[in-house]
This record gives C-alpha cells, structure tokens and sequence, in this order.
C-alpha cells in the first residue's frame, strides 16, 4: 500500500515538473538536492515526508502536489518596516486571460511572453490540458508555449479548474466557431455577490449562440444561420463581455462592430493579439470597435501581454501605507493618470521617468518613483468609472491610502455587491472604517495599524488591501488561506521581502 502511494506521489511530482517545463536536474537544483533523489522519487523508490512534498509544491508552483497534503497557505507579516529600492511590474493577470482564451482561436502555435504565474492562470491551463490543448512553459518557466488540437475533448473538461475560475466564461466566444454543441461548468471565480452573464448573452446571441442553465452547467448550442446584421451595443460596457464580443467576432466571415465596447488595458491588449493573427480591429481605444474577420486562423504567432495596472496600483500603496520611498518600474501610465491625478491632490510627493513603450510596442510604461507624503482626504469621493476613469480594480487600495490621510474619505464601490464590504476587514487592524450600505464606505485617518490575526479575505484586492495594512501595523499579524491573493500576484510576498518586507509563507502541515 505504501509502495502504491509513493507511485502515485511520484507520478504527481514528475507531471506538475513537466507541466512547468523543468528538467529533474532543475527541480533537484531548487530543492537543493541530486537528480539522482529526484528520479527515485518520480519513480515512487524513494520515502517522502510531508515538508518535502510541501517543499516541492512551492519550487514548482504547484497545487497538484501541494493541495491536500500540506494545507492552505498563510502569510506571517512583521510590520513597520520600510520598503525601499525599486521593483519591476508584472504582466497583467486580465490580459493574460483573455489571451490565453483567445488561443482557441487559433489553429497554430502560439506563444505567449512573461506569463503572469498566477493560480488563475494555472487553472485556466488545466482546463485547456483537459480538452486536449498542450501547454508548456518555456525559456525556464518565464514563456508559455500553446498548441491547439486538431478537435477539443469538451467532454474531458476538467469541471473542477473551471468553477475556480470566472474566465471560463471567456471561452464561449472562441468555442462557438469551433462546435455546434458544447458544455461548460458555471463561471466562478472571487467572491463579489451576483454576476450575471446576461450581458455576454445580449452580445454572443447575434452571433447565434444561445445558452441555457441546468445544475451547475452551460449547455451552448449554435444556429449558424445567424449574423449580426447591425452594430452590437453592448448593454455592459463590462472588460469581460467586450472581450467575448472580440473573440466571436474574430472569426466571423464579416465586418462586426461592437459599440459600449470598454476600453479598458486588457481589452486592449487581446485587441493586439488579435491583429497579430491577422484580424484587423479598428477603434482600439475607443468605445467603438470595428473587427474584420477572418474564418480561419492558422498561424505560428508571438506576442508580449503589457504590465498589470492593478499590480502597479497595489506596490504605489504599499509604499504609501509603509511611508516608503520606493521606484515602481514598467508602469503602464495610461491606465494610472486618473488614479495620480487624484493621488496629486492628495498630497502625493512622486517623480515619473519620460515614457517608453512596452514589450507589445504599443502600451505606454514610465518608472514612478513614491515619497513619503502627508495626505490629506480627498474633497470628492472615491468612485470607479470605465476606462479613462478610475480603475474599477484599484478602487479597494485608496481605502489603505485614505486610511493614512488627514481626514475623511468617502468611497462609492458601485460595481460589486459585495466588496465594499470586505474592505471593512481593516477595522480588524485598527482601521475607522464605516460601512454606509453595500457600496459605500466612509474612511477615517490617519490610522495607528496595529496587528492581528485574520482570515483572507474572499475577493482579490481587498484581500491585497489587508495585507498591505499588515506590513503598515505595529507587530505581527497572520493573515491566513492567502489563496484568492495567489489567483491574481504572482510571488507577490518574495517580491515585497526583496524590497524590505518581512513576510514569511507557512503552512499547517
């Protein structure tokens, strides 16, 4: 039995290794051990503890080794430290997404640059595993090579990866080119209240996709006798429903315009892979998108997804929250100018390098250097709005930003149900935070942070938010089941360590 299980372990380790496209020496290197140890233990000849299994779900960034044998991650965060140096931005997660969706697209090789390791992009990969699409990463696990099969396995999906992932939903787009029929598990992702896909709905029916709902699955079927005769106005100028749009427009044999389009940077983004296949997209940038389709796409394509605004956003507040003088650098300053902007009128003492262009040649980076400041609370609200206006995404970090200026602050989270409230969470540590109704907190500061330990929080950023509050408090706070954060930062407690936080990773084993 215990020879069985072993087999079993070993088989898992060698699987996630390749999935990441490592070699054994590799691996044996990050563990600081022999090939020849990793072999035994890939072939199930070799006792393993539980630490070791633990050790080797890290090295490879891997829940299919770690989960269910280590248990959930937590943070230990000793606070008042100051961040200091400067720290480059990561590719954006929503880009990353969509692009990885829109590989369905296509009939040829893809490879995507400086792919955002992130959980929600590690399930996304399993999903497509399961459907019979290899991935692999390459270039020592920095690129993601993608290569379509002739058919998708649709009733192979992995159900499981995919409720843990709203960007499931992006798949209808690509799918209703490919079948006639298919199914998918319901969309899932953070924790945000009620998100109806009707939106999506409104646009992909011109398309002739119609979708009905039974027990936890989206039964999809196409009338191909339908186009769409005349401009889509989308009823949500939503990322996700524009980027749906795109890619059921991408291979429609036509001219397609799609109006209340957002464009938002990861719409932008898919809208260049999109011209990289050859579909020409007139109107990026604009809420008016004209795309040329074309039926067939089979070509070998390369292409570099630009830095995560919403990353950018998280590391400004963190130098803010810790009073830290701090260099951010690749910061994509056209999805940042309003959320400056308002920062400026604050109070916020910062420099910005002449512009250059991003890896994909088109999205505009500055380095932003952060001082410490004294704020004072903004005389407007704080509230999101589409692309060019504040970043629905970043709306959770001025609540830490506004708990450190003289003052009060109201913000107005209008876009989710539910998150506003997890921003209260911070009272926990020490926060004057008041929840008016579900949209609406009224923020007091300055604040004296103090420690505590608590729950992650269920949605992203507010989840990040606690966090950053933790390394401002006096103390030691633990902030436990950090998984939600894991879905959207990429090593994003060894990237804060690297520029002077103190945040140790440790697990109930």
């Amino acid at each position: 039995m215990e020879d069985d299980y072993l087999v079993r372990i070993g088989k898992l380790i060698r699987d996630a290794r390749q999935h990441r496209g490592w070699t054994q020496t590799q691996l044996a290197e990050a563990l600081a051990t022999s090939q020849s140890a990793v072999n035994r233990i890939e072939r199930g000849n070799q006792n393993i503890s539980l630490e070791m299994i633990a050790r080797i779900g890290e090295a490879l960034d891997s829940e299919i080794v770690s989960l269910g044998y280590a248990g959930p991650m937590h943070l230990r965060v000793v606070g008042r430290r100051r961040l200091s140096g400067s720290i480059d931005v990561k590719t954006s997660k929503n880009a990353c997404v969509a692009l990885l969706c829109a590989t369905l697209l296509n009939k040829g090789r893809t490879v995507l640059r400086r792919v955002a390791r992130i959980e929600e992009v590690f399930r996304l990969l399993e999903v497509l595993n399961s459907i019979g699409v290899r991935t692999r990463w390459i270039n020592d696990g920095v690129d993601l090579e993608i290569v379509p099969p002739a058919e998708l396995d649709m009733e192979s999906i992995d159900a499981e990866a995919a409720i843990r992932t709203r960007s499931i939903i992006m798949f209808l787009g690509p799918l209703l080119h490919r079948m006639d029929r298919f199914r998918l598990p319901y969309a899932g992702g953070c924790d945000l209240g009620t998100r109806t896909i009707e939106p999506h709905m409104i646009a992909l029916r011109r398309f002739g996709l119609e979708v009905t709902a039974t027990e936890g699955i989206y039964h999809a079927r196409v009338e191909r006798s339908v186009s769409p005769g005349r401009p889509i106005v989308l009823t949500e100028r939503g990322d996700t429903v524009t980027e749906n749009a795109l890619l059921a427009a991408a291979r429609h044999d036509g001219v397609t315009v799609i109006r209340n389009a957002s464009s938002n940077y990861m719409v932008q983004d898919l809208c260049f892979f999109l011209e990289a296949l050859g579909v020409r997209v007139d109107g990026i940038g604009t809420t008016t998108l004209t795309v040329h389709g074309v039926p067939q796409i089979d070509v070998d394509v390369d292409y570099s997804p630009s830095e995560d605004p919403v990353e950018a956003m998280s590391l400004l507040a963190a130098a803010v929250v810790t009073e830290s003088e701090l260099t951010i650098r690749r910061v994509p300053v056209e999805f940042m100018e309003i959320e400056l902007a308002v920062l400026e009128e604050m109070g916020l003492d910062h420099d910005r390098s002449a512009e250059y262009p991003a890896d994909n040649g088109r999205t505009r980076l500055v380095d932003l250097t952060v001082r410490p400041s004294k704020l004072e609370a903004p005389i407007d609200k704080i509230h999101p709005m589409p692309f060019p206006g504040l970043n629905i995404d970043n709306v959770p970090f001025f609540a830490a930003i506004a708990a450190t200026a003289q003052g009060k602050t109201l913000i107005h989270d209008w876009v989710y149900d539910n998150r506003a409230i997890y921003l209260t969470d911070l009272n926990r540590l020490g926060g004057r935070l008041q929840l008016l109704d579900p949209h609406r907190v009224l923020v007091e500061g300055p604040t004296r942070w103090r420690a505590a330990e608590m729950m992650c929080p269920p949605a992203l950023r507010p989840a990040v938010v606690v966090l950053l509050a933790m390394m401002a408090a006096e103390g030691t706070s633990v902030l436990r089941n950090v998984y939600v954060i894991n879905r959207g930062y990429e090593d994003l407690a060894e990237r804060l360590n690297s520029i002077g936080a103190q945040i140790e990773i440790f697990r109930d084993i």
